[in-house]
Protein backbone atom coordinates (compact mmCIF):
# COMPACT_ATOMS: atom_id res chain seq x y z
CA UNK A 1 0.00 0.00 0.00
CA UNK A 2 1.21 3.47 -0.68
CA UNK A 3 2.52 5.52 2.08
CA UNK A 4 0.56 9.43 2.25
CA UNK A 5 3.24 11.79 3.14
CA UNK A 6 2.50 15.35 4.47
CA UNK A 7 5.06 18.06 4.33
CA UNK A 8 3.86 21.00 6.20
CA UNK A 9 6.96 23.76 5.76
CA UNK A 10 6.41 26.60 8.41
CA UNK A 11 9.20 28.71 6.68
CA UNK A 12 8.05 32.51 5.68
CA UNK A 13 10.55 31.76 2.67
CA UNK A 14 9.52 29.33 0.24
CA UNK A 15 13.09 28.00 -0.71
CA UNK A 16 14.53 28.74 2.91
CA UNK A 17 17.07 26.30 4.45
CA UNK A 18 14.02 23.93 6.54
CA UNK A 19 11.92 24.03 3.41
CA UNK A 20 15.26 22.53 1.06
CA UNK A 21 15.76 19.90 3.58
CA UNK A 22 11.96 18.91 3.66
CA UNK A 23 11.97 18.71 0.15
CA UNK A 24 14.92 16.37 0.47
CA UNK A 25 12.71 14.16 2.98
CA UNK A 26 10.04 14.16 -0.20
CA UNK A 27 12.30 13.28 -2.81
CA UNK A 28 13.35 10.46 -0.68
CA UNK A 29 10.05 9.50 0.22
CA UNK A 30 8.53 9.47 -3.50
CA UNK A 31 11.96 7.50 -4.72
CA UNK A 32 10.60 4.77 -2.10
CA UNK A 33 7.04 4.93 -3.61
CA UNK A 34 5.35 7.31 -1.28
CA UNK A 35 2.74 9.71 -2.66
CA UNK A 36 4.08 12.88 -1.09
CA UNK A 37 1.89 16.58 -0.78
CA UNK A 38 3.79 19.59 0.35
CA UNK A 39 2.76 22.55 1.77
CA UNK A 40 4.15 26.50 2.22
CA UNK A 41 2.01 27.69 4.90
CA UNK A 42 2.72 30.74 4.12
CA UNK A 43 1.03 31.30 1.38
CA UNK A 44 -2.38 30.34 2.95
CA UNK A 45 -4.62 32.36 5.16
CA UNK A 46 -4.20 30.39 8.40
CA UNK A 47 -5.94 32.61 11.00
CA UNK A 48 -5.37 32.38 15.03
CA UNK A 49 -7.46 29.66 17.02
CA UNK A 50 -10.16 32.15 18.54
CA UNK A 51 -11.16 29.51 21.98
CA UNK A 52 -14.40 29.38 20.79
CA UNK A 53 -14.98 25.76 21.97
CA UNK A 54 -16.93 24.93 18.87
CA UNK A 55 -14.92 22.09 17.52
CA UNK A 56 -15.51 20.38 20.76
CA UNK A 57 -19.23 19.66 20.40
CA UNK A 58 -19.36 19.68 16.31
CA UNK A 59 -15.80 18.00 15.22
CA UNK A 60 -15.63 20.96 12.98
CA UNK A 61 -13.82 24.13 13.39
CA UNK A 62 -15.78 27.39 12.67
CA UNK A 63 -13.42 30.10 11.32
CA UNK A 64 -13.58 29.51 7.47
CA UNK A 65 -10.42 29.97 6.31
CA UNK A 66 -7.11 27.66 4.30
CA UNK A 67 -7.28 25.50 7.12
CA UNK A 68 -10.23 24.02 6.42
CA UNK A 69 -8.69 22.35 3.18
CA UNK A 70 -5.62 20.94 5.37
CA UNK A 71 -7.84 18.98 7.97
CA UNK A 72 -8.71 16.56 5.35
CA UNK A 73 -5.22 15.87 3.74
CA UNK A 74 -3.88 16.05 7.73
CA UNK A 75 -6.27 13.21 8.33
CA UNK A 76 -5.67 10.84 5.89
CA UNK A 77 -1.92 11.53 6.08
CA UNK A 78 0.06 8.35 6.97
CA UNK A 79 2.85 10.63 8.18
CA UNK A 80 3.70 14.40 8.75
CA UNK A 81 6.70 15.61 8.48
CA UNK A 82 6.91 19.50 10.01
CA UNK A 83 9.36 21.63 9.16
CA UNK A 84 10.85 25.11 10.37
CA UNK A 85 13.15 27.25 10.95
CA UNK A 86 14.16 28.00 14.76
CA UNK A 87 12.60 31.98 15.15
CA UNK A 88 13.24 33.25 18.54
CA UNK A 89 14.50 29.98 20.14
CA UNK A 90 11.60 27.87 18.76
CA UNK A 91 9.10 27.05 15.76
CA UNK A 92 8.26 29.64 13.26
CA UNK A 93 4.90 31.64 13.97
CA UNK A 94 3.40 29.84 11.01
CA UNK A 95 3.58 26.50 12.19
CA UNK A 96 2.65 27.51 15.46
CA UNK A 97 -0.88 28.89 14.11
CA UNK A 98 -0.97 25.60 11.99
CA UNK A 99 -0.71 23.39 15.18
CA UNK A 100 -3.05 25.90 17.09
CA UNK A 101 -5.64 24.71 14.68
CA UNK A 102 -5.27 21.07 15.50
CA UNK A 103 -7.33 21.83 18.36
CA UNK A 104 -10.50 21.16 15.77
CA UNK A 105 -9.67 17.24 16.01
CA UNK A 106 -10.26 17.36 19.97
CA UNK A 107 -13.88 16.29 19.25
CA UNK A 108 -12.55 13.02 18.08
CA UNK A 109 -10.32 12.63 20.90
CA UNK A 110 -7.70 13.01 18.16
CA UNK A 111 -7.92 9.64 16.33
CA UNK A 112 -7.23 11.07 13.14
CA UNK A 113 -3.37 10.92 14.57
CA UNK A 114 -3.18 7.60 16.50
CA UNK A 115 -0.53 5.51 15.26
CA UNK A 116 0.86 7.72 12.45
CA UNK A 117 4.54 8.21 12.03
CA UNK A 118 5.85 12.30 12.67
CA UNK A 119 8.90 13.60 11.33
CA UNK A 120 10.89 16.77 12.30
CA UNK A 121 13.52 19.16 9.91
CA UNK A 122 14.64 21.82 11.97
CA UNK A 123 17.36 24.65 10.68
CA UNK A 124 18.59 27.50 13.36
CA UNK A 125 21.44 30.06 13.08
CA UNK A 126 23.35 29.42 16.12
CA UNK A 127 25.60 26.28 15.81
CA UNK A 128 24.27 25.01 19.07
CA UNK A 129 21.25 23.41 19.62
CA UNK A 130 20.49 24.59 22.62
CA UNK A 131 21.16 28.53 22.29
CA UNK A 132 19.61 28.31 19.42
CA UNK A 133 16.10 27.46 20.52
CA UNK A 134 16.46 24.21 18.99
CA UNK A 135 16.07 22.08 21.05
CA UNK A 136 12.91 24.13 22.55
CA UNK A 137 11.02 23.10 19.16
CA UNK A 138 12.33 19.57 19.41
CA UNK A 139 10.65 19.59 23.50
CA UNK A 140 7.35 21.10 21.67
CA UNK A 141 7.28 18.51 18.87
CA UNK A 142 8.24 15.41 20.81
CA UNK A 143 5.52 16.95 23.95
CA UNK A 144 2.71 17.09 21.04
CA UNK A 145 3.75 13.87 18.91
CA UNK A 146 3.38 12.10 22.70
CA UNK A 147 -0.12 13.46 23.41
CA UNK A 148 -1.62 12.51 19.96
CA UNK A 149 -0.02 9.09 19.69
CA UNK A 150 1.99 9.60 16.97
CA UNK A 151 5.48 8.37 16.68
CA UNK A 152 8.48 10.07 15.57
CA UNK A 153 10.21 8.28 12.95
CA UNK A 154 13.04 10.83 12.77
CA UNK A 155 14.30 13.98 13.04
CA UNK A 156 16.87 16.33 10.67
CA UNK A 157 18.20 19.68 12.25
CA UNK A 158 21.44 21.78 11.41
CA UNK A 159 22.89 25.05 11.47
CA UNK A 160 21.93 26.96 8.52
CA UNK A 161 22.01 30.97 8.76
CA UNK A 162 22.17 31.81 5.37
CA UNK A 163 19.96 30.98 2.36
CA UNK A 164 21.56 27.43 0.73
CA UNK A 165 23.54 27.16 3.58
CA UNK A 166 22.01 23.72 3.85
CA UNK A 167 23.22 22.62 0.31
CA UNK A 168 26.50 23.65 1.20
CA UNK A 169 26.38 20.54 3.61
CA UNK A 170 26.05 17.13 2.01
CA UNK A 171 25.54 15.08 5.43
CA UNK A 172 22.71 16.44 5.71
CA UNK A 173 20.78 16.20 3.10
CA UNK A 174 21.53 13.05 3.03
CA UNK A 175 20.31 12.33 6.15
CA UNK A 176 16.68 14.16 4.81
CA UNK A 177 16.91 12.35 2.29
CA UNK A 178 17.12 9.05 4.33
CA UNK A 179 14.43 10.22 6.70
CA UNK A 180 11.97 10.63 3.68
CA UNK A 181 12.89 7.15 2.64
CA UNK A 182 12.23 5.53 5.91
CA UNK A 183 9.02 7.25 6.44
CA UNK A 184 7.87 5.33 3.13
CA UNK A 185 8.13 1.94 4.56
Amino acid sequence: MTKRILILKGSPREKGNSSVLAEQVSAGAQEAGADVESIYLHSLDIRACDACEECAGTGMCVIKDDMQSLYPKIANADAIVLASPVYWFTISAQLKLCIDRLYAFQSSHWKEFAGKKAAIVLTYGDSDLYTSGGINAIHTFETMFRFLGMKIDGMVYGTASDIGDVQKQPELMEHAYKLGQKLAQ
